[in-house]
């Protein structure tokens, strides 16, 4: 209704201005053809010669109606200087006064001039006739009357008038097809509702805790909230950027695999994408527009559209699980072993063996302790003593031998402890399994080296090592080498395969170290980590 009355309005006025402008050159265009009319008329020698005559009605009169009939003029008068009419298109208003202006003239210039006279209000020029010595001897009136000026105008109408009706017409035509698309593209709502409802989702992507971001088919980020920008670690940016402003997907400091996620406007749903410091669960689907928008038999696809929810504090408590998980499996299996130890203890003593039964129960108190010791008195974080002591005793529960060599023990203090269990409960973990996996003797070796500057860890096992071409693809979250139990990790139902080594990477590039995989140089021949961890303050320093 809007776009109508806008019509309406557009075409009153477009016509009101055609008619006036039409009005305008007709009096304009009468004007002109009036001066030619009376310049030619005051350029005729009949004209000054019969002002010097006593009677110049004679010759002049006829010479005037002659003229107006071949040149359709409404009148021509020629009068002397003083207004007395020589010649009229009515005969009985001669010798009388000249109505209408006449000084412009007498002093040799030529006007034209709307005014009113004997016929009506016409339309007038006036040329002054000079002799050689430039004295005004006569004045030249010819003009039309402004009713036959409007005739003209009202010849023009009807060509006004039809196109009024036709920009009319057309312009209807357009409001209703303009308005049938901006239906179906706005689904119904009007521009109230729409204000409203950006509102809403406006404050919708400012409030919600998951980060939300839009790209486009031409790979332009139109949008991301304040949560999408912490996220990825981007400057928060406006809702609704300004055109233009968008920043291009390959200009973001994105990581690789989200990066490629999101270029390829996949389908997507809860995959695990690791960052710099977090873990990240993304889920990607197409902005589809709503059905037979702009004439296409299918949906118009705008782009796709990313949520994205932080795992980090998840993935920590269930390392942390994980580690009081390997604590009670070695308790239980420490609980076993000492039950049977204490049940020999018991029936040596009841076979009156007290001598035999002292020495044992010392000998199984010394193996005991030496490695409780041994971590006590080398590692300085008790935490990580408990991990070393659970990973040992499983171990020798699943058949393979840990052996532990601390060097130091005052590179830990200011360390993250939960970001150390994850290291090395992690590499454990996987040397233990390569360990289990390969034939005896079943080995694997952990040393730490820690100092002033730092620490070093490293893991070797006795199991059939890293081919060389996939080092670098072990870190990648998902990917493994165990034949049991491969899947997508971060799927729905997947087997949590390949996330070990991958949050490894992960802790330690948030404690500023490097890691590194290599063939064993122990005895062992199986796989060789390397973990170096510079000490908190030196750490500082860098940054």
């Amino acid at each position: 209704m809007a776009n109508l009355l806008f019509i309406l309005a557009l075409t009153a006025i477009v016509g009101t201005v055609a008619f006036v402008d039409a009005r305008d050159r007709a009096y304009n265009d009468a004007g002109q053809r009036m001066q030619a009319v009376a310049a030619a008329i005051a350029a005729n020698p009949l004209v000054l010669q019969a002002a010097g005559t006593p009677n110049p009605s004679a010759a002049l009169q006829p010479y005037a109606q002659v003229v107006m009939a071949n040149a359709h003029t409404d009148f021509i008068t020629i009068m002397a200087p003083d207004r007395t009419r020589w010649t009229h298109a009515n005969p009985d208003e001669i010798g009388k006064p000249y109505i209408g202006t006449i000084d412009p003239a007498l002093h040799g210039q030529t006007f034209t001039e709307v005014t009113a006279g004997t016929l009506g209000p016409s339309v007038r020029t006036i040329v002054p006739v000079e002799d050689s010595s430039g004295k005004v001897r006569a004045l030249v009136a010819a003009g039309v009357t402004v009713r036959t000026v409007d005739v003209a105008v009202s010849a023009r109408l009807t060509t006004i008038i039809a196109f009024s009706l036709a920009m009319l017409a057309g312009g209807s035509l357009a409001s209703w097809l303009l308005g049938r698309y901006l239906r179906s593209v706005t689904r119904g709502w009007g521009p109230e509702q729409l204000a409203q409802l950006f509102a809403y989702y406006e404050s919708v992507l400012h409030s919600v805790r998951e980060g939300v971001v839009l790209i486009d088919t031409g790979g332009r980020v139109v949008m991301y909230n304040d949560q999408a920008a912490d996220l990825l670690g981007l400057e928060r940016s406006d809702v609704d950027p300004a055109a233009g402003a968008a920043p291009r997907l390959a200009d973001l400091p994105l990581e690789p695999s989200l990066h490629g996620l999101f270029a390829s406007g996949r389908t997507a749903h809860d995959e695990i994408h690791l960052t710099g410091s977090r873990i990240l669960v993304v889920n990607q689907a197409p902005a589809v527009g709503p059905p037979g928008m702009r004439g296409r038999p299918r949906p118009a696809v705008f782009g796709t559209v990313a949520t994205l929810r932080d795992r980090t504090e998840i993935e920590s408590l269930g390392s942390e699980l994980e580690t009081m998980k390997t604590l009670s499996d070695a308790l239980r299996a420490q609980t076993h072993e000492h039950a049977n130890r204490l049940h020999t203890i018991v029936s040596l003593m009841e076979l009156g063996r007290t001598t035999d039964a002292l020495d044992f129960a010392t000998k199984d108190l010394e193996l005991s302790q030496q490695l409780t010791d041994h971590l006590v008195a080398s590692v300085d974080e008790p935490v990580l003593s408990a991990l070393i002591m659970g990973k040992s005793a499983e171990a020798h529960e699943r058949g393979a031998e840990l052996t532990v060599t601390v060097t130091g023990g005052d590179g830990l203090q200011g360390l993250a402890v939960q970001d150390l269990v994850t290291i090395l409960g992690n590499l454990l973990d996987n040397a233990l399994d390569a360990a289990t996996a390969a034939p005896p003797p079943r080995k694997v070796e952990l040393d730490i080296e820690s100092g002033p500057g730092g620490t070093t860890f490293t893991v070797a096992d006795s199991g059939h090592g890293i081919d060389p071409g996939i080092v670098d693809d072990v870190w990648q979250y998902g990917f493994s080498t165990k034949a049991a139990g491969i899947g997508q990790a971060g799927q729905p139902g997947a087997p949590s395969r390949g996330v070990g080594l991958a949050l490894v990477r992960q802790a330690v590039q948030r404690l500023g170290g490097t890691l590194s995989i290599s063939e064993s140089t122990s005895a062992l021949g199986g796989a060789f980590f390397r973990v170096v961890l510079p000490a908190p303050d030196s750490r500082k320093g860098a940054e």
